[in-house]
């Protein structure tokens, strides 16, 4: 059923079975959307089926103006009603970053407390929750499963069949804008000193931590 949504909603342009998740988890639910490069598909369909649904949006201290601008504008644009952010502990920063560099030396840490802590406190009320994870951003992403259980909630992947060709033809479909940084080779967008332009067009996250041999911010690990 989960598989149809990654392929068959952005074939006909019509969404299928998310409907079917939100009804069933209705006031205990998100879509954690980091409103990057890829997310307006997620926003597009949850908006279509119930704007009210909570967005968690987690705001690292760290992230572009642009797409801070960018999720005004998807807000607006699709009337999404209820987008929550979530921000770092101010405990967390004055006690582990007071300077704002702990990147430079310990990323890892940089983003347990600024993206996993976060994340973690957001998620506390819900039962299920919803990613845009996808096989196309490789690693461990290579071969998702559609329903995760972690820790007792239960963690969706709709999008666990897609491929570049429905990205590209879901945006077109539906005339849904870019994020600002993708014409400036952006295929990932996270915190502004963690990504760069893509060195491998066919690896969205290709420009994300480079040098630093990491791969994921531990939200999805």
């Amino acid at each position: 059923m989960i598989q149809r949504l990654g392929y068959a909603s952005l074939k006909s342009g019509k969404n299928t079975s998310l409907p079917l998740i939100q009804f069933e988890f209705r006031g205990k639910i998100a879509l954690v959307s980091s409103f990057g490069t890829e997310a307006a598909i997620l926003l597009h369909m949850v908006s279509e089926i119930d704007r009210s649904t909570d967005i968690v949006f987690i705001d690292t201290g760290k992230l572009f103006t642009l797409t801070h601008q960018y999720r005004e504008h998807l807000t607006d644009l699709f009337g999404l009603t209820s987008v929550k952010t979530q921000k770092p502990s101010s405990d967390d920063l004055q006690s582990h970053d007071p300077s704002g560099t702990l990147w430079e030396t310990n990323v890892d840490k940089c983003c347990e407390i600024r993206r996993i802590r976060p994340l973690n406190k957001a998620l506390g009320q819900y039962r299920c929750w919803i990613t845009g994870r996808k096989p196309i951003h490789g690693g461990e992403r290579s071969n998702l499963a559609y329903f995760e259980l972690v820790e007792g909630q239960i963690k969706v992947n709709p999008l666990a069949a897609l491929r570049k060709q429905h990205i590209n033809f879901y945006y077109a479909k539906h005339k849904i804008p870019p994020h600002p940084l993708v014409d400036r080779g952006f295929l990932s967008v996270g915190c502004h000193h963690c990504s760069a332009p893509a060195d491998d067009p066919n690896d969205p996250r290709s420009g994300r931590w480079k040098g630093l041999g990491k791969a994921e911010c531990g939200i999805q690990t």
